[in-house]
């Protein structure tokens, strides 16, 4: 089973939501997108698997967003693609994706949607925040 993410190890959810991946039994692909930025092609079709315009994929805080005025309505879907592709910064994550879906994952308990295996136990984030064990249904 393959299971991708695209991972900013600096931030916080990012690192928790590769934990919940890990503590589900899986190790998946890590693409620490700020190295290694997606092709326009993979964005766009990570966006339309989320169900997301680029909008919703811009990430504001500690981003260029405000220096480009990207809030402005005057700039078209493809413009904001562009300004994510050459400031990768501004692509909000983690983006996981598993045979059951892409899905941008804040919080990072989001990612258990979309896990083969979300019964991972009780889970305690980086900030102290407990995430209780999913219930397996039967």
């Amino acid at each position: 089973m393959t299971i991708t993410i695209y991972h900013n190890p600096a931030c916080g959810t990012s690192r928790n939501t590769l934990a919940m991946i890990r503590q589900s039994g899986e190790e998946p692909e890590v693409i620490e997108y700020l190295k290694t930025p997606p092709p326009r092609e993979t964005l766009v079709d990570l966006m339309k698997r989320m169900g997301i315009g680029p909008r919703e994929l811009l990430r504001q805080k500690g981003t260029p967003y405000a220096d480009h005025d990207l809030g402005n309505p005057k700039w078209t879907d493809d413009q904001l693609i562009d300004f994510m592709l050459e400031y990768p910064i501004l692509i909000n994550r983690p983006i996981v994706v598993t045979p059951l879906g892409v899905k941008l994952c804040r919080p990072s308990e989001a990612v258990l949607d979309i896990l083969p295996n979300p019964h991972i136990g009780a889970f305690t984030k980086e900030d102290g925040e407990v995430v209780p064990a999913r219930r397996k249904t039967a």
